[in-house]
């Protein structure tokens, strides 16, 4: 999955890929690529962590299954490589090309975005976009409760639409998602966390390439 995040000076950096496992014994990854094409990964220049802070300048040395195998800059061992197990890969949210058409997007654009009810009620905001292994979901901080964050399925019954010109998206919420008891939709904000939202656009219909290979998502909501 991918994640949107703030470094300090307030640039917002988006997951493209994820170093899996170190390969062979010279320094080479594996890594997933979250981009249309896994070679596409590297055409953004230099890669970043999630602050922007630490730098990554990977060279595509082959393919295994669907991962791209690649060198990175100064790692030279094995050693060196198992470190950066787990490592995201990061770009900034300006290196990205722009979509064309209104009812495409990048997942991280919706953060931050109103989200209104069905019936027109203001239901909260969007404060991230998350894959845990399921699908898509998107975590909406309540209007009417202070501090509680409900987790919608992102698909196009809970998420019915997407106006990134009037910054808002309509909801659905599932019967029950409201219930006063702790369940799997209804859960107290944790402090000082950083949400996460992804850009892992997996489902082919609701998918576009761009120019060099970045995903954008459509208003169904799913992913490629």
């Amino acid at each position: 999955m991918a994640d949107t995040r703030k470094s300090k000076n307030d640039e917002a950096y988006v997951c493209v890929g994820m170093i899996t496992a170190p390969h062979g014994v010279r320094g080479a990854v594996r890594v997933k690529s979250y981009t249309v094409d896994p070679d596409n990964l590297v055409g953004y220049g230099p890669l970043f962590d999630a602050k922007g802070h630490l730098k990554y300048k990977l060279s595509p040395v082959g393919h295994v299954r669907d991962q791209l195998i690649a060198k990175i800059e100064g790692v030279d061992d094995r050693d060196a490589a198992e470190r950066l197990r787990g490592t995201k890969l990061h770009v900034p949210r300006a290196a990205l090309p722009e979509t064309v058409d209104e009812d495409e997007f990048y997942l991280a654009d919706l953060v931050g975005l109103k989200a209104y009810h069905i019936d027109g009620s203001l239901f909260g905001t969007v404060r991230g976009v998350a894959d845990f292994g399921a699908g898509d979901v998107i975590e909406v901080a309540l209007e009417e409760v202070r501090g509680k964050v409900v987790v919608l399925p992102f698909t196009k019954e809970a998420v019915p639409e997407v106006v990134l010109s009037e910054n808002k998206l309509v909801v659905n919420p599932p019967e029950g998602l409201l219930q006063d008891e702790e369940g799997p939709g209804n859960r107290p904000r944790r402090p000082n966390k950083s949400r996460k939202d992804s850009q892992a656009d997996r489902d082919s219909d609701a998918v576009s390439a761009d120019a060099v290979g970045a995903e954008n998502a459509t208003g169904s909501g799913k992913e490629a």
